[in-house]
């Protein structure tokens, strides 16, 4: 097998398996479109659900086309003003650019399409028995786990193609710049799309909860109320196609960071394809583990939600081990080059200590966020002395959370690095997203479930089916906290890496934290994840407060809607998260991408300030991200375990103050606590395609 491994045995790996994943995602998408409704009711619904999500992307695609035509235009300008050297911002990093964009614009546009086919047909089956809906809600949240992994690594294998097979003569520092280009797209794309998606979602969730269950004391999901409409097309728009982006953007990140340092440290044995073959390998793996570990999500008779999708998970993440290892066995073979044994075991081991570390932090997220577990348990017990203690306990509980999952990140950067140097701490984050096809679909289901649950209770199906759709639907609420888990994990490594990326672009040996400039740096970025934070709760805040006070001015205004004999006007809420969304994603999402530019141009700052500010926002970044996304999960399962029948259940005192610190949680967990991911990757990225620009 002397030279099998070349560099278009690596394009065609890629762009191969890619397709093979959408290929999967197009059977899985028949099979959910099988399940036949017959219940003009449920399909007017799901009609004004699918109509309302696929009009907010639309005018959201409006904006981010602005955005992305931008910065591909700013890419191209800088690059002919920085020169044609090999160490030069390249003009052709436009074009990944343009190409990872439009990947991550398509994975959530797949996944929203097929949710919302998804969620009606999960409600018709549940009339059938738990099994039969969790078989469509698996499939549905599937098709968005294979279309990210399956867009991901076909839109990295084309853009590999370019500029390693068709220009075979580029400078090797400068194709590893260029090809940052496809993360710099994914990543702009996504985090306009979960800042966007976040703030409508929570606006319609927070406004329908508030004014419906609290005030009006009427069930969840209740056509009289106003918001309900726009509460379902939130959970399309934020947990499915911003989830979507989101996940993609982690995905290519990771294999972009690990082909970025690859691709220019030296020791890989001096064969820089080496450096960028192993990641797609691994990447590749993970993806035929994620299919075969699909299957195996059992959904026959007497099926268990949650040991069904763990099935499924487990198998996915033994075989990515399994897959990890023979390709790394292979390594000896690329281009004939005799590498040794042991770079290849080291490489092996960095992979594991990822995929490891995420299983690990996937289970410390299910402890603190799931109701079978003691922290919510007691948050749920807080909620019989009101509010305030509700807050107080749930805000403890994210704290708290934070110090396992970033003792398990030390460990897997230490053993990662000390196996395979800063290139192993890459391969970690590569083998911990490795299997983010089965973890997008178990993240998926959740939504579909829940948009299930309020299509039945619209309809006026049977009582038995909302109970079927609620157990899904509490298993989603881990399952989804479990994803975020992973995608914060990760972007932890990820940004690392980049960052050791940015240090080698700008000839950075290391920081020097007694260095003013690096001090104001570190300041700087510490203080970031928490401003922007801050914003989009703010958005969150304002969009809801629209919301409420819409809600009760057609309580109040437009008779008979509490009697249910007169029509709310569901149109003005969806248009009013709609607008909100659109206006308040701007300044967030321009954020992440002025900051690192500003404080590199700045001359009294520059690169080493610049530095400092990754740094900094990294450390705060991540502790921030794992603290809101666990506090909010807790705080929503809380509700979900009262309102089982304990502490008084649904309409008690307990219920209202559960409530009430589930709309807190709300923007936590689905808007400001996931974006920070997004945020410490772009930021990292930005300054690392822009590193040539700062040394001019």
């Amino acid at each position: 097998m002397e030279g099998f491994f070349t560099t278009s045995t690596m394009v065609w790996i890629a762009i191969g398996v890619g397709v093979i994943a959408l290929l999967f995602a197009f059977y899985l998408s028949a099979r959910v479109k099988k399940e036949q409704v017959n219940n003009a009711k449920m399909e007017e619904i799901a009609g004004a659900i699918h109509e309302g999500a696929m009009a907010f992307l639309a005018r959201e695609y409006k904006v981010l086309v602005i955005v992305i035509l931008a910065l591909a235009a700013l890419l191209v300008v800088a690059g002919f003003a920085t020169g044609n050297g090999a160490e030069t911002l390249n003009p052709m990093t436009a074009i990944p650019y343009v190409i990872g964009a439009l990947c991550s614009v398509l994975a959530g546009n797949i996944g929203m399409r097929i949710a919302t086919k998804a969620n009606v047909r999960t409600a018709n089956a549940a009339q059938r028995g738990t099994n039969a809906a969790l078989g469509i809600a698996f499939s549905g949240g599937a098709v968005m786990g294979m279309s990210v992994v399956g867009l991901g690594l076909l839109g990295l294998g084309i853009v590999l193609g370019i500029f390693y097979l068709l220009m075979p003569d580029l400078a090797e520092v400068t194709r590893a710049s260029v090809i940052n280009g496809f993360a710099l797209g994914a990543s702009s794309v996504a985090l306009f799309g979960r800042v966007g998606g976040g703030i409508y979602t929570k606006a319609a969730d927070v406004g329908a909860d508030l004014v419906g269950k609290v005030e009006a004391g009427i069930p969840e999901d209740d056509p009289r109320n106003p918001a309900v409409i726009a509460d379902n097309v939130g959970d399309n728009v934020g947990d499915v196609a911003g989830m979507g982006s989101d996940l993609f953007e982690s995905y290519v990140g990771s294999i972009i960071a690990a082909i970025a340092l690859g691709a220019v440290l030296d020791f890989t044995v001096g064969n820089s394809i080496m450096g960028v073959l192993v990641p797609v390998l691994v990447a590749a793996a993970g993806v035929i583990a994620s299919i075969l570990g699909s299957f195996c999500v059992r959904t026959g008779e007497n099926a268990n939600a949650q040991k069904a999708l763990n099935l499924g998970t487990n198998v996915a993440m033994i075989l990515s081990v399994v897959g990890a290892f023979f390709a790394t066995r292979l390594l000896p073979d690329v281009n004939g080059l005799d590498i040794p044994v042991s770079f290849a075991n080291g490489v092996f081991i960095a992979v594991v200590a990822g995929l490891i570390a995420g299983t690990i932090i996937g289970k410390l997220t299910e402890y603190y966020t799931s109701f079978d577990y003691s922290p919510v348990k007691k948050i749920a017990a807080s909620c019989e002395t009101g509010t305030a203690t509700n807050i107080i306990s749930g805000v403890a509980t994210g704290m708290i959370s934070t110090a396992l999952p970033i003792i398990v990140i030390i460990i897997a950067i230490l053993v990662s690095y000390e196996f395979a140097n800063l290139y192993g701490i890459a391969l970690a984050a590569v083998g911990m997203l490795s299997t983010t096809g089965i973890i997008v679909a178990v993240d998926a289901y959740g939504p579909i479930a829940d948009n299930a649950g309020g299509i039945a209770e619209m309809s006026g199906l049977d009582p038995h089916v909302r109970e079927i759709t609620d157990a899904l639907d509490s298993v989603g609420n881990t399952t989804a906290a479990i994803g975020k888990g992973f995608a914060i994990g990760s972007a932890a490594l990820t940004a690392l890496s980049l960052f050791a990326s940015y240090t080698q672009a700008v000839g950075m040996d290391s920081i020097n934290i007694l260095d003013p400039k690096v001090v104001a740096g570190l300041f700087l970025g510490g203080m970031l994840p928490f401003l922007f934070s801050a914003l989009t709760m703010n958005a969150v805040g304002r969009a809801a407060q629209q919301m409420i006070e819409e809600v009760r001015r057609q309580f109040k205004t437009i008779p008979g809607i509490l009697e249910g004999t007169g029509r709310p006007d569901y149109a003005t809420c969806v248009s009013i998260s709609t607008s909100a969304a659109l206006k308040e994603m701007i300044i967030p999402g321009l954020l992440a991408v002025v900051v690192p530019l500003v404080v590199g141009l700045i001359p009294f700052l520059g690169k080493e300030a610049l530095g400092g500010l990754l740094a900094g926002s990294l450390v705060t970044g991540f502790l921030l991200a794992v603290m809101m996304a666990n506090a909010g999960g807790a705080w929503d399962n809380a509700k979900k375990y009262i309102e089982s029948g304990v502490h008084g259940g649904k309409g008690s005192e307990a219920h209202a103050a559960a409530v009430n610190g589930d709309t807190v949680g709300d923007p936590f967990k689905d808007t400001s606590g996931p974006s920070l991911n997004i945020l410490m990757k772009l930021m990292t990225i930005v300054a690392l395609v822009f590193a040539p620009i700062f040394l001019g």
